[in-house]
């Protein structure tokens, strides 16, 4: 597709939330004079709002995400769409649909393991015959793991893998309250939904076929120790969701990565004993959350302290913002291989505002190879989103265990 038989490169929907004005932000700074890009949400106040603090001439859509009429013209009308309207499993799966008809490319920031799922048995086939590159969790869920282990395995000769292991090195930020909508709506889909129940414990819920199911005592579960640091790690809140998405990677590569891969994903916490007693705190304060916003009464409680959706920490507090994502794949044959994706950024906020807008960006105007379907970041784009994200202070290095 040619830019010039689309009014625009890139329209950002949902771009007055809290993610989507960081997103708008960000795409001033990055797309250039020559990019075209639209404003697109529910209210035209606000839109115009935003477009005036961001002093931009860019044109303002008002668009209902529940309207497929008018999901149809908007899709039709670009090249890429960029969504932030969640929770996905809600408001989501038109505007997918919209995009798979139109051959439009498509990216958002869920973390829903049943969203992913209804996308790619609803609209797979779709995109994949009009060459729409629909491409879920282009934020912090899940491109560090995502790009993190496909780079690695890559480097490592592309041959099958024994092992990845996802290392949450450091991380320092804000809660998203969108993130906590998505996986309190997800929970309460699971509690009453036995089909969702098993998508979300299902690590290939979104390959299709019969499960691959690892026998129980080949699953990594639970804390454990780093004997090469001493470090002892918790598993991550995101781990299952961001698995996942790697097995979809390895499926539409023709499971490049081999059907038995084991995979884990775990997040530092210190030395010692008194890092071993974190770790265990973290794995049952996540256990507390999914708990808690499952159970009523909690579930209030819970929901006058955590943050909305649409809600987010203070400028200073997303300054103070840092992460540090290892990803290590080890060959059945081969050199085990190290990815290392930093950036100095609030991973829920400005951080993955940079990833959105650069994975918007990344399908809209680089050369990618051709192919539609719902992808993976690292199946849609790859090294090109790596080259873009080194762009604006992300480290992203690859390298033979252990590099640095």
């Amino acid at each position: 597709m040619s830019s010039g038989e689309r009014q625009y490169d890139v329209v950002l929907v949902g771009a007055t939330g809290f993610v989507g004005r960081l997103t708008a932000a960000h795409l001033r700074r990055s797309a250039g004079d020559g990019a075209r890009i639209a404003l697109a949400g529910r209210s035209p106040e606000r839109l115009a709002a935003l477009r005036r603090e961001l002093d931009v001439a860019w044109d303002t859509l008002t668009v209902d995400v529940d309207d497929a009429a008018a999901l149809d013209d908007l899709a039709a009308s670009t090249r890429v769409i960029a969504s932030t309207v969640g929770p996905y499993a809600r408001h989501g799966l038109p505007l997918v649909k919209a995009c798979a008809r139109a051959g439009t490319a498509y990216a958002d920031l869920t973390g829903e393991s049943t969203f992913a799922a209804r996308s790619v048995a609803e609209a797979h086939a779709t995109a994949r015959d009009s060459g729409a590159r629909i491409v879920h969790s282009c934020g912090f869920d899940s491109i560090p793991s995502d790009l993190g282990v496909g780079l690695a395995h890559a480097a490592a000769g592309g041959g099958p893998l024994a092992e990845a292991t996802v290392q949450v090195r450091a991380i320092k930020g804000g809660v998203s309250g969108g993130t906590i909508d998505s996986l309190r709506q997800q929970l309460l889909d699971a509690r009453t939904d036995p089909s969702a129940r098993r998508v979300v414990g299902d690590p290939y819920a979104l390959t299709p076929g019969p499960s691959r199911r690892l026998p129980a005592s080949s699953r990594p579960r639970g804390m454990r120790l780093d004997e090469t640091s001493g470090i002892w790690q918790a598993p991550f809140v995101m781990g299952a969701y961001n698995q996942q998405i790697v097995q979809r990677t390895s499926y539409l590569g023709g499971w490049s990565y081999g059907e038995l891969m084991r995979y884990r994903e775990v997040v530092d916490t210190t030395t010692g004993l008194s890092g071993r007693a974190i770790a265990a705190a973290v794995s049952a304060a996540t256990g507390a959350l999914v708990a808690g916003l499952l159970f009523p009464p909690t579930r209030a409680i819970l929901d006058r302290v955590l943050p909305a959706p649409g809600e987010g920490p203070s400028t200073q507090t997303r300054k103070a913002g840092r992460f540090t994502v290892e990803s290590d794949v080890y060959p059945v044959e081969g050199t085990p291989t190290r990815t290392r994706i930093s950036a100095p950024y609030d991973p829920g906020y400005d951080g993955t505002a940079v990833m959105l807008g650069e994975s918007a960006l990344c399908l809209a105007l680089d050369d990618l190879p051709v192919g539609g379907g719902v992808l993976t970041p690292m199946a849609a784009m790859g090294e090109a989103l790596a080259v873009r994200l080194r762009r604006h202070r992300f480290t992203v290095e690859t390298g033979p265990l252990p590099i640095g």
